[in-house]
C-alpha cells in the first residue's frame, strides 16, 4: 500500500519552495549531496543555504554515495532528518548513524536476486529499505518482481525509472514509498506541473 512519496534531487530554492508549500507535499525531499556525476548534485554552499527553508510537513533527506567523514562533517549541522546511503557496508552505516545520529535509508541497486538478498544485512540498522536500479544518475528500470514477494520488517521505498503519469496502481503491493526523480523533469530541470499531478495522483492513492 501507498503510504507517501519522496521526491529526489531538487537542486533550487524555486522548486523546493513549491514542493514544501503543495497541498499534499511529499514526505521526502532528497538532496544530492556529494555525487558530482548527478546533474542534480548540489554543491556544499549552495546546499547550505538551500536547505535553511521551513521544510513543514517535509523530512530532508540527504543522498550520499559512499560517503567520506568530509562530506559528513559539512552536513552533519544541516537539518537533515535521514541519510541515504549507496555502497556502504552495513558495518560503515552503522558507524555513520551512531556518530551522526540520523535515521537511514539503505538504498539498494537492484539488477537480480542476488541483489535483493542484501537486505537482510542492513535490517538492523535500516528505517527504509529503497530499492533503486543500476543507474544511479540515469532513470533506469529494474524488474519490480524481484521484490514483489518478500515481506519486509521495514518501509519499503522504490525508485527507478518512474514516471509522473504511471499507473501508481502497479506499486501498490510493491512499495510503501514511491520515490521520483527524473521522472518530474523536462530537459532535465524539475517540472511544476509534473510535480503537481504526480503528488495529487499520491494523495488520491493514500
Amino acid at each position: 500500500m501507498i503510504k507517501g512519496s519522496k521526491i529526489c534531487g531538487v537542486s533550487d530554492l524555486d522548486t523546493l519552495n513549491f514542493i514544501i508549500n503543495h497541498p499534499y507535499p511529499p514526505q521526502f525531499i532528497g538532496f544530492i549531496c556529494n555525487y558530482k556525476k548527478s546533474s542534480r548534485y548540489v554543491e556544499i554552499e549552495k546546499l547550505n543555504k538551500l536547505v535553511k527553508v521551513d521544510k513543514q510537513k517535509s523530512n530532508f533527506v540527504a543522498v550520499l554515495v559512499k560517503p567520506d567523514g568530509d562530506i559528513l562533517e559539512k552536513i552533519k549541522h544541516l537539518p537533515f532528518d535521514y541519510y541515504q546511503i549507496y555502497d556502504c557496508t552495513p558495518e560503515e552505516i552503522k558507524e555513520i548513524k551512531q556518530k551522526y545520529n540520523k535515521k537511514i535509508i539503505t538504498a539498494l541497486t537492484i539488477k537480480d536476486e542476488t541483489d535483493v538478498q542484501k537486505y537482510h544485512s542492513f535490517s538492523d540498522i535500516t528505517d527504509i529499505f529503497l530499492f533503486d536500479s543500476k543507474g544511479y544518475e540515469k532513470s533506469m528500470a529494474f524488474d519490480h518482481a524481484l521484490i514483489k514477494k518478500i515481506k519486509f520488517n521495514k518501509p519499503l521505498m522504490l525508485a527507478g525509472n518512474i514516471q509522473a503519469d504511471d499507473n501508481l496502481e502497479n506499486y501498490k503491493k510493491i512499495a510503501d514509498i514511491i520515490d521520483i526523480s527524473g521522472g518530474l523533469e523536462t530537459s532535465g530541470l524539475k517540472d511544476k506541473s509534473k510535480i503537481d499531478i504526480f503528488l495529487n495522483k499520491v494523495k488520491n492513492e493514500t
